[in-house]
């Protein structure tokens, strides 16, 4: 009798361990890394509406350029031989604008690459800059949007390398540009600083005066 019943117990356990087994196989096939990720909705991949709205910028423009750092007493430099291009980047699938400014700002040649997209995931534009006359990106990331506007506000910030003076070298600079898509033949890109204990104020003005054809 008792030989019959371990017989049945370990029959069972039998059982119970491959049955056990058979759930972990299939668990470890459900989590498997090579399994296949569903693809995120399209339109958060794809160019739409928020990158078209960009589209009056591209072209080839005469501009002038205020420049309020240069100047003294709130009059600015102006800059009246400066040129912007700004052209999608067909390589990325017309998914970021490309902006190249060369002129003089003084009595300096100036040049300027910027890039300008939107991010769908973020519902948020996106600036970066790089220039001829500071060491390091500007890099400006906006709030999310709800519905276009002809008026980009951009906040960004960055370590001042000396553009402001000795006393903010090193120093955090809240900036923002600006940019307001206007007629078909004027837009306007404005930067800002707010300085430490200071309001903000406008740095630098572009005005495209006039596309080339």
């Amino acid at each position: 009798m008792m030989k019959k019943i371990s017989l049945s117990v370990a029959s069972a356990v039998a059982v119970l361990t491959m049955t056990s087994t058979a759930g972990a196989s299939t668990a470890a096939d459900a989590v498997t890394p090579n399994a296949p990720v569903a693809a995120p909705p399209a339109d958060n991949l794809n160019p739409g509406p928020y990158q078209r709205r960009l589209n009056p910028l591209v072209g080839t423009w005469k501009a002038v350029k205020y420049n309020y750092i240069l100047g003294g007493e709130g009059r600015p430099i102006v800059s009246r031989d400066i040129t912007v291009q700004m052209r999608w980047i067909s390589k990325t699938g017309g998914r970021f604008l490309e902006e190249k400014t060369e002129g003089t700002l003084g009595n300096a040649r100036y040049y300027r690459l910027g890039v300008l997209g939107f991010s769908n995931i973020d519902r948020r534009y996106e600036w970066t800059t790089f220039d001829s006359v500071t060491p390091t990106a500007m890099t400006y990331r906006g709030k999310p949007v709800k519905h276009g506007s002809s008026k980009l506000s951009i906040p960004g910030e960055f370590t001042d390398p000396g553009v402001l003076g000795p006393d903010y070298l090193g120093k955090t600079i809240p900036m923002r540009t600006v940019i307001t898509i206007g007629s078909k033949n004027r837009h306007t890109f404005d930067l800002y600083f707010t300085p430490p204990g200071q309001s903000e104020r406008l740095i630098d003005r572009v005005i495209y005066t006039k596309k080339i054809k």
